[in-house]
């Protein structure tokens, strides 16, 4: 029983420290996708040019980062005419460049973190654009798209479906202060946690559970740390198959991250182990409904050697530049609760939390939450519904 007291007050401990972070990074990733329609995306998306890439990129570090959402948006950009290549650079930048991942990198693990992360998220999909331009065959991406057009049913399929945008014309600040504005800023905020909480939750369970139950003895033999050579190059190979048999995605994964960072694994180890939030086996079965076995497979190795190599990249060049943070200095958040700047921070951004979900209740948000795992052909239809439902005048209600 003390076993279990002394994992749950890890997961306390660290649920506690990030708590102000992940209301914010939602709360701001709930900002823009109020005012970017789900349809501007897929127009700017039609090709694998350096440029779409990089919208590709900046729009999907402003959407969801719900694993599971961003992989079911994905197959839908593609299905409506966006670039597979850029469907998929779209994907990753949903969960490995959005706000609230940096912000709780750069708290649990500190900035050096947060900067690999945006560094290696941008060199993960050059190289996975190469990797496509090298190897995937156009029967591939055909049969890719014949099943992607029959609509199977992964997971987060509603809430990928659906477009809680405000409609109303105007300039960005005028649609976001606008009411209709408030309600849909109020929508996407609780849905985005509804998508990520489980992971979030079996995440730092397993994270506190490793913590309290697994020596560090372990973890440094398994990482080869005092073998500085063997530990660089081993910790970008080992990283994602940690993840892929951790079952965790998105954000999920970080406290698990600080885990393993702590117990000895390499700097670009957990960069590629955060990466490899889109490989765990759910995901690759999710990829197999969408595209076929064959392309699943495909996605696997590429995206698998991307991360690998990114991971090395990575390592080097901020070993090179001295930004790596002295691995000694790791621990793990146990201090709990405790009258600091963090408890201020967590009061305030839980009162803000407080009004958006007043607002999504009051404004038939419980309906929307009904449909997250909907139909990925009829979510949209719904959600729209659903929206001018909560602003039945567009806004001036």
């Amino acid at each position: 029983m003390h076993a279990v007291l002394h994992a749950l007050s890890i997961t306390g401990s660290m649920t506690w420290e990030i708590t102000w972070a992940l209301i914010l990074g939602f709360a701001l990733s709930a900002v823009v996708q109020a005012v970017v329609r789900k349809s501007t995306v897929v127009s700017l998306l039609g090709d694998d040019r350096p440029r779409t890439l990089a919208v590709a990129a900046g729009l999907g570090a402003a959407s969801s980062s719900c694993s599971y959402a961003a992989v079911a948006l994905a197959r839908s950009l593609f299905r409506k005419g966006a670039n597979f290549t850029a469907a998929m650079a779209f994907e990753i930048a949903s969960t490995n460049l959005v706000v609230e991942l940096g912000v709780i990198l750069a708290l649990l693990m500190g900035w050096q973190f947060t900067a690999a992360e945006f560094v290696g998220g941008p060199i993960m999909i050059i190289l996975l654009a190469v990797l496509f331009r090298l190897f995937l065959r156009d029967r591939l991406l055909r049969q890719a798209r014949e099943q992607a057009e029959q609509g199977l049913a992964g997971s987060m399929e509603g809430h990928a479906a659906m477009d809680m945008s405000v409609q109303r014309q105007g300039s960005f600040t005028r649609r976001l202060l606008s009411r209709e504005g408030f309600t849909a800023t109020s929508h996407v905020f609780v849905m985005e946690w509804a998508a990520i909480l489980r992971d979030l939750v079996v995440g730092l369970l397993i994270a506190g559970a490793i913590a309290a139950w697994v020596p560090d003895s372990f973890w440094r033999t398994f990482f080869f740390d005092g073998h500085p050579l063997a530990a660089k190059l081993w910790g970008p190979i080992v990283g994602p198959l940690v993840a892929i048999a951790s079952f965790v995605c998105s954000i999920g994964n970080v406290p698990l991250a600080v885990v393993l960072w702590k117990g000895g694994i390499s700097f670009g180890g957990v960069v590629a182990f955060i990466f490899a939030d889109l490989l765990i086996l759910p995901i690759l079965n999710i990829y197999r409904k969408y595209y076929g076995a064959k392309t699943a497979a495909f996605l696997l190795g590429t995206f698998y050697l991307a991360m690998v190599i990114a991971g090395y990249i990575v390592e080097f060049a901020f070993g090179g530049l001295g930004l790596i943070p002295d691995q000694a200095d790791a621990k793990v958040p146990m201090e709990g609760v405790s009258w600091n700047y963090t408890t201020w921070l967590n009061i305030a951004f839980l009162l803000l939390a407080a009004v958006l979900l007043v607002r999504f209740w009051r404004t038939g948000g419980m309906a929307m939450l009904r449909l997250m795992g909907g139909s990925p052909d009829t979510g949209h239809d719904h959600a729209d519904h659903m929206h001018h439902a909560a602003d039945p005048h567009g806004g001036h209600n």
